[in-house]
């Protein structure tokens, strides 16, 4: 089956009780059991149900993985404040050469993780050179894919292990829930993650494993949308005089666009353009109208936002600075509203500068 009807029909199917072409929300916390040792295949909330299960496969599915698990969130603070502490060691470079990559390797080295694009910098990272990396030194490589979808970018087919996704972002895509995903090739790691998520309570709940059900349903026909209004929007942003620089895949001008090209289906909706100032910046969010100043992203509303003072404040200047992003960076996610309404609003605001 094509990817819209998956994205549809695997893990949709109607109510095997009633018919009800969308499968109900079971907002139970505990399962009654036939007899002693005998029950439907759930048996308490933590553990599992039905609501989750269904997401889990239809994510598993449109990644091309073998198993899914969905969790309430995840931040980069689980690493650096909350797995540091056991002993694990992370080193941060530059995934987008691979150079950098093979030098930061170390005789310990059990992962690899990439975000491509990155988040808000937009680099993108060659996947299949990574793999071959991680192929070399028996390493997992674990792809963020949260900016492109499964919908644009497949990271497994291209050698990844691991795929993640903040479900909050495009596979929601109506920034009326919260969620996260990891999805899996390979039958060890799968049953060490369901370990984790039935031991730890960090299971999605039913109504935001329905929410975003129903989003995946429309994931292809938004996703179209959002590319073609992101290619617009960004070219747009690089001829006009008040913008420094555009930091968007799709954009010939982009260091790594022959890569996105490669590997990528699309180019998305996520875009970052510097303005130079950071009096400049808050000149054009304050004059907004149409575009939400608001966090988070992948809504089917235009979401725009002030990474150095919103997304990544709690990241030292120095850092931000040296990974690029300066007081004058504006990030956008472009909604799949009117791209002409998008384009006139950014205009007026920046005038402003």
């Amino acid at each position: 089956m094509g990817f819209a009807t998956d994205a549809i029909h695997v893990g949709q199917e109607p109510d095997s009780a009633t018919g009800a072409i969308v499968a109900p929300i079971y907002q139970t916390s505990t399962y009654v059991q036939q007899e002693l040792g005998k029950n439907k295949g759930y048996d308490y909330a933590r553990t599992a149900h039905p609501n989750r299960k269904a997401l889990e496969r239809t994510v598993a599915k449109l990644e091309g993985g073998s198993a899914a698990f969905v969790f309430t969130s995840g931040v980069i603070r689980l690493t650096t404040q909350f797995l540091a502490q056991w002993g694990l060691e992370f080193s941060f470079v530059d995934t987008s050469s691979a150079d950098q990559v093979e030098r930061a390797i170390k005789p310990n080295t059990k992962m690899i993780y990439v975000e491509t694009p990155t988040n808000p910098t937009m680099i993108v990272t060659d996947l299949a050179a990574i793999a071959k990396i991680s192929a070399t030194h028996n390493a997992t490589l674990v792809v963020d894919n949260t900016f492109l979808s499964p919908y644009l970018q497949s990271p497994i087919a291209l050698g990844a292990q691991i795929v993640v996704h903040s479900m909050t972002k495009y596979l929601n895509g109506h920034s009326d829930s919260l969620g996260g995903a990891v999805i899996l090739t390979r039958s060890a790691d799968a049953e060490k993650i369901y370990f984790l998520q039935r031991s730890t309570g960090a299971g999605l709940a039913p109504m935001d494993c329905f929410l975003v059900s129903r989003g995946i349903k429309t994931l292809a026909v938004r996703m179209k949308q959002h590319d073609a209004n992101g290619e617009t929007v960004a070219r747009y942003l690089e001829d006009h005089p008040h913008v420094k620089c555009v930091h968007y895949p799709g954009l010939p001008s982009h260091p790594q666009h022959a890569v996105a090209v490669r590997q990528q289906r699309g180019f998305g909706a996520m875009i970052s353009f510097d303005v130079v100032t950071l009096d400049n910046a808050r000149k054009v969010l304050n004059r907004l109208k149409l575009c939400s100043l608001a966090e988070s992203l992948g809504g089917v509303e235009t979401l725009i936002s002030h990474p150095a003072t919103m997304t990544h404040a709690s990241v030292p200047a120095e850092v931000r600075e040296r990974i690029g992003i300066t007081e004058g960076i504006i990030r956008i996610s472009v909604g799949i509203e009117d791209v002409e309404d998008i384009i006139a609003d950014l205009d007026q605001a920046l005038r402003a500068i």
